[in-house]
């Protein structure tokens, strides 16, 4: 199939703004490469004190013909996304061992739960998470005594650091294992109208807890399509899983399968083996519009539009809006996943899944298939479904077609004609709003603003009984140089209820919502931010305001000339649970249209 025209000239126009960022990337991890084995650099001091705990694997190492596969793990038993990487490493270990060669423990990375900080102080941690995660990683890696790496991580910012630090070790191979999705439990449209009700004030806490409890119950992913499931699909799209990994349930014995096959593979593509592919080849531009895609044709989590420029940023390759929004306006919705729809995660999986929808889009033409992947040539690969039976697993073709219309369609029937990414421009700066969930009738939004400074005083002045008429509410101070830019979901019950209630009702922030913000309008990631001079500062209560999905536009319509910036006490965000000890973070951070990064 011919590439989509569209497709081509962003993937050529990435390439052209890449150039020169691109060759020094890639002239650094060639010089890498040209090193050969990593260990063979080290001193027979620097080997023994690497080697020292490892038993009954120290004679393969010290011999330096068997790969040795260092593992990043971010596991934690608070996340549930990450409580089954407990028992990763013997795993690997194990199946090194089988396969020839050894792993070891690399190192550990934080792993913060979003689900836990929503509306919280530790949510102005978040964000920056992602470049500690960077760090960390780096640190692991930095013993030099690896032929390959296996990342152990799932959720929001773990992956996007974990794809950074990957990157910047570009010259050895790297392979992302995942957990899997929790079994499913009370639906996810039931919890959303239990929490409305409680906003309310309809039901007490204890029926809130019940309904919480009973939708996340158990270990693995979070079974809404937020960013946790948004980054699975990912790793998917280009190529740094293996295919089909993404929502196998855990404690499966094809997923500890898929785990096994994982580590025999990273052992397969080190320079050791017969198949080398480091991850600087495979995180080119193409992976990324093939991200970028995936993204789109899924109505995924808007944090990645923070994310993958980042993620793209350590690979030499150089994202902009623009592409984001013009992939989008090419890219049919194929997937209607809460909250876009009424099905979570395993029952898209049942219809499917990732598997028919990478080979109907490369049919189509929407992605590109001469990709180097951990997987081998092609992202073909990724069509096919893996299966499990008299101890191994073998991959049979993906299903042509859909197993469930109510949840995923072909490229030529969407749920609807674009991606529902939208990148906003005026007079108040650059931003994004996701439609995907939003209903047609509400993409235009004109009305006067409420301004606030904090999340919480938008519920004082619902709770007040202040919010009865159309309304624009505006959050500001919420970017990265603020307070780390916080996801503002814990605003979505009282929006809608707003929205419920017939009034025209829109959000427009510097900060964050999420892959779960739903259907409210919401104008996000607006840049500049208002502590860094932003047009946002100038905006009055009363002031009108036109947001505008249809045309890409966010507009103050009241003239601004002569207003002076507001100035926010700021003072408050650089002290408690931690926040002492990021105030670098806060002053160098990058703005959020180049992936609010610290360490690029």
């Amino acid at each position: 199939m011919t590439l989509n025209s569209t497709v081509e000239r962003v993937t050529d126009r990435i390439r052209a703004r890449s150039e020169g960022a691109r060759k020094t990337y890639l002239d650094r991890m060639a010089a890498a490469v040209a090193d050969g084995p990593r260990r063979a650099h080290l001193t027979c001091g620097n080997q023994a004190h690497a080697y020292a705990p490892m038993g009954q694997d120290k004679d393969a190492l010290v011999a330096e013909k068997a790969p040795n596969i260092g593992i990043i793990t971010a596991y934690n038993d608070m996340l549930s996304a990450h409580q089954p990487f407990e028992t990763y490493p013997a795993k690997i270990r194990e199946a090194a061992r089988a396969a020839g060669g050894t792993a070891q423990v690399a190192g550990g990375v934080p792993a913060m739960c979003d689900g836990v900080t929503q509306g919280q102080t530790g949510m102005e941690l978040s964000l920056f998470s992602r470049d500690v995660i960077a760090l960390a990683a780096g640190v692991g890696l930095s013993h030099n005594v690896f032929d390959a790496a296996l990342y152990l991580g799932v959720c929001d910012k773990i992956v996007p650091g974990l794809i950074m630090a990957s990157a910047t070790f570009g010259y050895i191979p790297g392979l992302f294992v995942p957990a899997g999705p929790m079994t499913s439990g009370l639906p996810n449209d039931e919890k959303a109208k239990v929490r409305q009700e409680f906003a309310k004030g309809n039901i007490d806490r204890a029926e809130l807890m019940k309904a919480e409890m009973a939708s996340y119950h158990g270990p693995g992913t979070c079974t809404f399509y937020g960013t946790a499931n948004t980054n699975q699909m990912l790793m998917e799209f280009m190529g740094m899983h293996l295919p089909g990994a993404s929502f196998v349930n855990p404690d499966t014995e094809l997923r500890e399968a898929l785990t096994t096959a994982a580590t025999t593979r990273a052992l397969e593509i080190t320079a050791l083996g017969n198949d080398y592919t480091p991850v600087s080849d495979i995180l080119d531009e193409r992976a990324f519009v093939n991200g970028l895609v995936g993204l789109m044709a899924t109505g995924g989590s808007t944090n990645l539009v923070l994310h993958l420029p980042a993620m793209a940023r350590a690979a030499g390759v150089i994202l902009d809006l623009e592409d984001f929004s013009d992939l989008s306006a090419v890219t049919p919705l194929m997937a209607k996943v809460y909250p876009n729809g009424l099905a979570d995660v395993n029952h898209f999986h049942a219809a499917g899944g990732l598997q028919f929808m990478i080979g109907n889009l490369l049919e189509a033409g929407l992605l590109h298939d001469d990709v180097k992947t951990v997987a081998g040539q092609g992202l073909s690969h990724y069509a096919k479904d893996p299966k499990f039976a008299d101890g191994r697993i073998t991959y049979d073709a993906g299903p042509k077609e859909t197993l469930n219309d109510k949840i995923l369609r072909p490229a030529s029937d969407p749920f609807a004609p674009q991606g529902g990414l939208v990148q906003l421009s005026g007079n108040l700066g650059r931003g994004v709003i996701k439609v995907s969930a939003v209903a047609p009738e509400r993409h235009i939004i004109e009305a006067p603003v409420r301004v606030f400074h904090e999340q919480h005083d938008v519920k004082a002045a619902f709770n007040a009984g202040e919010l009865t008429e159309d309304v624009i509410i505006v959050v500001r101070f919420q970017g990265p140089k603020s307070n780390g830019m916080p996801e503002l979901h814990s605003l979505t019950p009282t929006l809608a209820v707003l929205q419920d209630r017939g009034l025209k009702v829109a959000l427009v922030t510097d900060g964050r919502m999420s892959g779960a913000s739903g259907k409210v309008p919401a104008a996000i990631h607006v840049a500049p931010e208002a502590a860094d001079g932003g047009p946002l500062a100038l905006l009055r209560d009363g002031d009108v305001v036109r947001l505008d999905a249809t045309t890409g536009s966010l507009t103050c319509m009241t003239d601004l000339t002569d207003r002076q910036p507001a100035v926010a006490d700021l003072t408050g965000n650089g002290t408690g649970v931690g926040r002492e000890l990021f105030e670098m973070f806060r002053q160098t951070v990058g703005p959020s249209t180049d992936g609010a990064a610290v360490v690029l």
